[in-house]
């Protein structure tokens, strides 16, 4: 029974205290006394060894060495591991107390670091933790040898993660592209015929350079498979840069149909040219980093959710502003379209001050919640952002809520029978301008939610709106006044034409070509995209 006992008991102590040992044993005397005595090449030589013997324990003193934890007596050839005032024999694993007064750190040059650092990453391939391989798999791109290919080979055979994967099978490829042996290139030009990383165009190009009349690469047979593969690899690439082209197009888009679809109806329906829309949309982002700072100060717990309620008090601050714009202003000036547009510019500025009087002249930054962090990678350099994805969605919910209030609604059949006839509306007992009043609140709470949207792509300032003014009105005009559809077709076009034209002319020839566009077509179409229908049809 005493016997049993001290099994049970004593056995995990006698395994933790051999367990130095055990480790310790498994590099080789020599491998340890040159990485830690030797000169460079002895000490490179050594990281190559250990390398190869893809051990944990060599792994642990790779790791000693790079944080200066790894200490020399030199006459004694003796190697430390000194951490925490406390030193362990390197080759037997026991422990060394008092640590010698003679003992030194060991020195590294640069190119020694680099081989360490280059070792770590090639031995962390075989983490059970995706982030640790993933983080060494980048590391060792463009830094590996061909002395790590065996590693690589069964990091590559048991990797089942495809981001991993295809970023190791492009390093092994790298190495083997450096190989004497036609065959071995050739294999490797073929394995890198799935890739979709830009990094496979350039070591392709670089096969296919041409110095003088020597090629680089001197064997036809790989020339002829690199230039297949590389029309290949540029097909896949062009199609995901196209595709996210396509994606920032429609985020674009969708950024705009928010800023124009409450312009769309405030001036589909009273004729309003409201140029204070664009601090409509600013005083919903404020709104927004308002509800982020209560979140933080009395709710952190829930702060990733600070988002879901700022949504409604953007749209309700943004509408009660609009309302009371309307009825202390706008209300006394319809039928004077000048007039309308200098009131509504002066109130803009108004509110600019403002702003800038209670918030500081200064962007304030609104936090992104945690799950619109990051993004989905789809192909090499095209990631689509968590955050543009959500705004994507969310401009679709509010266009499908919109849609609902005016076709399935009290308000929305008035709105409609105002915008139609506004006359034969108030014939029927319609109170015209109290839907007024209702149809500008509702345009300007959603300017509010744009204003929410923006605040998780951007900082917020005082000056946010007049980024979006111009281009609200320029959507509205292509797409029909008080035409929501339209305002719909016209973002969206917009949008996706704007990013294609960005990528061939850049930004600014991009908006002049699109501004032109606009100028041509309502000279040839008036009325928009949609044939414009409401008081102004009828008079």
């Amino acid at each position: 029974m005493r016997f049993f006992s001290f099994l049970l008991l004593g056995a995990p102590l006698l395994c933790g205290l051999l367990a130095p040992l055990a480790a310790s044993a498994a590099v080789p005397k020599e491998v340890v006394e040159k990485l830690g005595l030797g000169e460079g090449d002895e000490k490179v030589e050594a990281i190559g060894e250990i390398v190869k013997s893809a051990d944990e324990a060599g792994l642990a003193l790779l790791l000693a060495l790079q944080n200066g934890e790894m200490q020399v007596v030199t006459d004694k050839k003796l190697v430390l591991l000194v951490k925490d005032g406390k030193a362990t024999d390197a080759v037997t694993g026991k422990a060394v107390d008092p640590v010698p007064e003679d003992a030194e750190e060991v020195v590294l040059n640069n190119r020694v670091r680099g081989e360490i650092d280059s070792a770590v990453a090639a031995l962390n391939l075989s983490s059970g933790e995706r982030a640790v391989r993933l983080a060494a798999a980048k590391a060792l791109d463009g830094a590996a040898d061909e002395g790590m290919l065996p590693l690589l080979d069964k990091a590559l055979a048991r990797e089942t993660d495809p981001e991993i994967k295809t970023l190791l099978t492009l390093i092994q490829a790298s190495i083997q592209l450096k190989s004497p042996d036609a065959k071995v290139r050739l294999a490797a030009v073929r394995a890198l015929a799935g890739s979709g990383n830009a990094s496979t165009k350039t070591l392709l190009l670089g096969l296919l350079e041409k110095k003088g009349d020597t090629w680089t690469e001197p064997d036809e047979e790989v020339r002829q498979e690199a230039q297949a593969v590389l029309k290949s690899v540029e097909s896949r690439l062009a199609r995901g840069q196209r595709f996210g082209q396509v994606f920032s197009g429609a985020s674009l888009g969708s950024i705009l149909l928010l800023a124009a679809l409450g312009l769309a109806i405030t001036y589909g329906l009273m004729g309003v040219i409201n140029m204070a829309h664009g601090e409509l949309i600013m005083i919903g982002a404020y709104a927004t980093y308002v509800v982020q700072n209560l979140f933080r100060a009395h709710a952190p717990g829930a702060f990733d959710w600070y988002l879901v309620a700022a949504i409604p008090v953007s749209f309700m601050v943004s509408a009660l502003v609009g309302m009371v714009l309307e009825r202390s202003v706008i209300r006394f000036l319809y039928g004077r379209a000048l007039e309308t547009l200098l009131a509504t510019w002066g109130i803009s500025l108004m509110l600019i001050q403002l702003m800038r009087t209670i918030f500081g002249a200064q962007n304030v930054q609104v936090e992104n919640p945690s799950w619109m962090s990051g993004g989905i990678e789809i192909a090499s350099d095209v990631v689509l952002p968590y955050s543009r994805i959500v705004i994507i969605g969310f401009a679709a919910l509010v266009l499908g809520a919109v849609w609902l209030a005016l076709t399935r609604t009290r308000l929305g059949l008035f709105v409609r029978g105002v915008t139609q006839n506004r006359a034969m509306a108030s014939c029927v007992g319609v109170h015209t301008a109290r839907v007024d009043t209702w149809a500008f609140g509702l345009g300007s709470g959603i300017a509010g939610l744009a204003g929410c949207a923006l605040s998780q792509i951007g900082n917020v300032g005082p000056d946010l709106g007049q980024s979006y003014i111009v281009d609200s009105f320029m959507v509205v005009v292509l797409g029909g006044v008080g035409q929501l559809a339209g305002t719909v077709y016209a973002a969206l076009g917009l949008g996706i034409v704007n990013k294609f034209l960005e990528g061939w002319a850049g930004a600014v020839i991009a908006k002049i070509i699109v501004l032109v566009f606009i100028i041509v077509f309502i000279q040839k179409r008036p009325q928009g995209l949609f044939a414009l229908k409401g008081r102004f049809a009828d008079a």
